[in-house]
């Protein structure tokens, strides 16, 4: 694997230093050695990003990652509308000088900019811009998914930048470590940053083939591994006005149960202060009227909840919905069981 450095300056531990907190955690494509953000130079980054690779160095340079032995410089924000920050643009240059591959999820291709494009040439630096690897993704819905026989839940959430890729992940893992085989299903750049083989990255797409590349990768994943459960990362949120998503993902992947993340600390959506996030109860009224399945448990996003508060704030999304809640950083093992005996029923 390429040793890899994850560029998120000034946005480690935050929403859009997504890309980055999820890298930190898990992937199986690249040996993440360091995390550029020079604002938070000599923290411990477990505890910036719980459940955290303890061994990587939060670095302040693209020098001092050189030393460490990268040679990989990944971008890891996902900013709103997908460009690239400015302060970003002399890092990737001081990469590229020293050849280095250079990996981007953002809307704004950096294998397009000239400059970038121009010394990427000269120094034999490769660019990959992981989006414009799905723009002409083009598969059809058949109607297939119906032949899946795996137990398919669909992790979506309250809003977008909530962590449900994060949950997916940890409960994809969670059940293949109870030896009840699992696949993840990708549905964005992350999850591909993260080497989730059965990935489509929905938002690249030509939106007349976003319903067949979520049906594609769920009935490759099927025909291929044969697996017991499925995880399907949700997008977007279904009642969010910039970033609507989930219906395509119910409509294509059929979910049988759906796993609703939810951040109680969060009273408007994310990067769009004063647009209130409705409440969970409606969330959990329309997710079930599209897909007719149950919302079997609620995850808890723990932004602006202290730690020995995680436990109170589960008991009390329980209470008031009814539907049994979990941290997906703490114990997996009781949601596990949940899911064990939702697939049975």
């Amino acid at each position: 694997m390429d040793n890899a450095v994850v560029l998120c300056e000034n946005f480690l531990g935050t929403t859009y230093g997504k890309t980055a907190n999820g890298l930190v955690r898990y992937t199986t494509r690249f040996n993440i050695k360091a995390v550029l953000d020079s604002t938070k130079v000599g923290m411990d980054i477990t505890s910036l990003i719980p459940k955290a690779r303890e061994s990587i160095t939060i670095v302040g340079s693209i020098a001092e990652a050189r030393a460490l032995g990268c040679d990989t410089a990944i971008v890891g924000v996902a900013t709103d509308g997908g460009f690239l920050p400015e302060n970003f643009r002399p890092l990737i240059k001081e990469a590229i000088g020293y050849g280095w591959k250079v990996v981007s999820g953002l809307h704004e291709f950096i294998s397009d900019d000239p400059e970038f494009s121009t010394l990427a040439k000269q120094h034999n630096s490769e660019i990959i811009d992981v989006r414009k690897m799905f723009m002409n993704f083009k598969k059809f819905f058949t109607g297939k998914i119906f032949d899946v026989k795996s137990f398919k839940i669909a992790v979506l959430g309250t809003d977008s930048a909530i962590g449900k890729r994060t949950t997916a992940v940890f409960l994809n893992r969670e059940m293949n470590l109870r030896n009840r085989k699992s696949i993840m299903i990708g549905t964005g750049q992350t999850a591909w940053m993260q080497g989730f083989e059965y990935t489509a990255v929905i938002d690249s797409m030509i939106n007349d083939f976003v319903a067949g590349g979520i049906e594609y990768e769920v009935v490759q994943a099927w025909q291929n591994e044969k697996p017991e459960f499925m995880f399907i990362e949700g997008q977007g949120s279904v009642l969010h006005p910039a970033y609507p998503g989930s219906f395509e993902i119910i409509g294509a992947a059929k979910p049988d149960a759906i796993i609703l993340q939810h951040a109680p600390g969060r009273k408007d959506y994310d990067g769009f202060d004063g647009i209130r996030i409705p409440p969970i109860e409606k969330y959990v009224r329309v997710l079930e009227l599209l897909s007719d399945k149950k919302v079997i448990a609620i995850s808890l996003n723990r932004e602006g909840i202290k730690e020995s508060d995680i436990p109170e704030a589960i008991h009390k999304i329980s209470k008031e919905t009814g539907i049994f809640s979990f941290d997906p950083l703490g114990e997996l093992s009781e949601i596990s069981r949940l899911i064990e005996e939702a697939s049975n029923r």
